[in-house]
This record gives structure tokens, C-alpha cells and sequence, in this order.
């Protein structure tokens, strides 16, 4: 008769994996630690050009706060993203942040001159976006008053 139980010399373990998930995740840190400075530096060109300080670019969520700003939103809309930890809850603070960054996006290309498809560019290919505004040879116009968030009331006039 034939045996019928399988017998295999596989096993789901080795000490070659933790060694394999280090090295997986050593080049995913050194691939997402050459994307942050690449566009840091591109965002930082793209505020030195907006009056905004270079240094803004460098800091986790003060560049959010800054772009959002430039953009005519308000800063702390880039806060929300730490919710995003939050199960449920983060999808949502996600879908949030992701419409409030083009709005601002496209405030911060018509700022540049750039018409409103612009913006096509920065929902699919961001980096091309932001290196494209940070090398081109144009200056901050600034953005449309409409634009601005309203943060005092109007100064009444002091004339009679």
C-alpha cells in the first residue's frame, strides 16, 4: 500500500528570517529617508520663493502647517494626519487632510501662476509637482485674497 501522509523538509521558520525582515526594513528606512530629503529640499526652494522660512520644510508637520498656510488653509489641518493612527477614525482624518492639501495645492499654484489643472500633477505625481514649482523660474504672486483664512476682524477706519 501506499503511504499517504505528506512529509515535507519545508519549515515556516529559520534563523534566516529576522536577518531578511532587518534587511527589508533597513532599505525601506534608507528609501523613505532619501524621499524626505529630497522633497524637503524641493520644498524648501519652493518657500524660500513664497517668503516663508527654509526651515519650516525640515520639521514633520511644521512643513505640513506651513503649506497649508501658504495655501490659503488653515495650519492645523496638517495636525490631523496624526489621527491617522486611529483605527476607522484615520481613514477619514486621511480622506480630510488629502482634500484640504489639494485645495491647498492649487491655491499654492495659482500662486505661482499656474492655472487650476495644475493641480492634476500634484494628485498623481507630487514630486514632479513640487520639483516642477521649485526649479521653475517664477515668483510668488501670492494667493488670491479669497483665499486667505480670515484670522482678525477688519480695522475699523479712524477717520471722521
Amino acid at each position: 500500500m501506499y503511504d499517504t501522509t505528506y512529509q515535507s523538509s519545508y519549515y515556516t521558520t529559520s534563523s534566516a528570517d529576522p536577518a531578511v525582515l532587518a534587511g527589508v526594513f533597513a532599505v525601506m528606512g534608507v528609501f523613505f529617508l532619501i524621499a524626505y530629503v529630497v522633497c524637503a529640499i524641493f520644498l524648501a526652494m519652493i518657500f524660500k520663493k513664497a517668503g516663508v522660512d527654509q526651515w519650516k520644510a525640515w520639521v514633520p508637520f511644521v512643513n505640513g502647517w506651513a503649506f497649508f498656510e501658504l495655501g490659503g488653509q488653515k495650519g492645523w489641518i496638517s495636525l490631523l494626519a496624526l489621527l491617522s493612527w486611529i483605527p476607522l477614525l484615520g481613514f477619514v482624518a486621511s480622506i480630510v487632510v488629502l482634500v484640504f492639501s489639494i485645495m491647498a495645492a492649487i491655491k499654492v499654484g495659482e500662486g505661482f501662476g499656474k492655472e487650476g489643472v495644475f493641480v492634476l500633477l500634484y494628485v498623481f505625481l507630487p514630486l514632479v509637482w513640487l520639483i516642477w514649482l521649485a526649479v521653475e523660474k517664477n515668483s510668488w504672486k501670492g494667493v488670491p485674497a479669497a483665499a486667505k483664512p480670515a484670522t482678525e476682524a477688519p480695522k475699523a477706519s479712524s477717520e471722521s
